[in-house]
């Protein structure tokens, strides 16, 4: 696969003997390209609507507060200026090293709930305005104070009050994240692996019932009420995820990355990628043809 991204590598301003990194700034516009970084990122901007939050293959224009944690190396994200127009915008930025929670300490029981959260964030997830207001005081607070043995503290209490909220939403798909997610039944995990390694072939509602052995309309309703979405739209999304992946790693023409990607008509493409992430293919390889920083 060719890739047609200019890559930089630059220094982080995380220190190995730190854990963790906190910039408080106060701006008028947001510059900075899209990028990714091995550090995790747990970021806040406030007063700040009309920016538009790229986070993955995820694009959505953001209100007055948005807060976001992001945990994968390769997980590209950025937030543009969009349509906003104000001039007094807050982003409080906290990256930390995936070696904070060393294994066995990670592990721990009064850790599973971070634990989780962490994982899930792989893909970046978006906390409510709830878990917002929640936090907002202690980010405050921790921004403006001094870095010691209490701001660690500190800051494992935002992770642990965050990663008390069910409701948080998963931003990049699966297949654009390369982060493999499966279902605690065993029937469905066994049916998104056969999806996974064979999006590009015609996939048949039979074939997957009769691989866990139920009726197609009893598959159906079993399928979505695991999932959360119906077996059409699990693939199609599965399908997109690497669409968008060859659009912005490849020089492929996007008649190519249709087909390659389970697709067989082209407009029919076209009309569901626009439905979907909100911009046709061709508008979402432009996006990202910018500068794209490895940090």
């Amino acid at each position: 696969m060719e890739n047609i991204n200019n890559i930089m590598r630059e220094i982080t301003p995380l220190s190995d003997r730190d854990c963790f990194y906190i910039a408080d700034r106060r701006k008028t516009e947001f510059t900075y390209p899209i990028h990714c970084h091995t550090e995790y990122e747990l970021n806040f901007t406030e007063r700040a609507a009309g920016v538009r939050r790229i986070v993955g293959d995820s694009s959505e224009v953001i209100g007055d507060y948005d807060l976001v944690l992001i945990t994968s190396k390769e997980l590209e994200h950025v937030w543009e200026q969009h349509e906003c127009t104000s001039k007094d915008i807050r982003e409080i930025t906290i990256q930390f090293s995936p070696d904070l929670f060393f294994k066995n300490f990670i592990n721990k029981n009064q850790f599973d709930s971070i634990r989780y959260m962490l994982e899930k964030a792989q893909r970046g997830i978006s906390f409510p305005m709830q878990a917002i207001l929640k936090v907002y005081n202690w980010l405050d607070k921790l921004a403006s104070g001094e870095q010691g043995f209490y701001a660690v503290m500190e800051f494992l209490r935002i992770l642990y009050e965050l990663s008390q909220y069910d409701d948080v939403r998963v931003l990049s798909s699966s297949s654009f994240a390369k982060i493999e997610t499966y279902s605690d039944s065993r029937r469905v995990q066994r049916v998104q692996k056969y999806i996974a390694d064979h999006y590009q072939e015609e996939i048949r509602l039979d074939t997957l019932a009769d691989m866990v052995g139920m009726t197609a309309v009893s598959f159906s309703r079993f399928f979505r009420l695991r999932t959360g979405k119906t077996l059409s739209d699990y693939i199609i999304d599965i399908r997109l995820g690497f669409a968008t992946r060859l659009l912005i790693d490849s020089a492929r023409t996007i008649a190519e990355i249709c087909y390659n990607c389970g697709f067989n008509n082209l407009s029919n493409f076209n009309r569901m990628f626009k439905r979907k992430k909100g911009c046709s293919p061709k508008e979402f390889r432009e996006n990202y043809r910018k500068k794209k920083i490895v940090i």
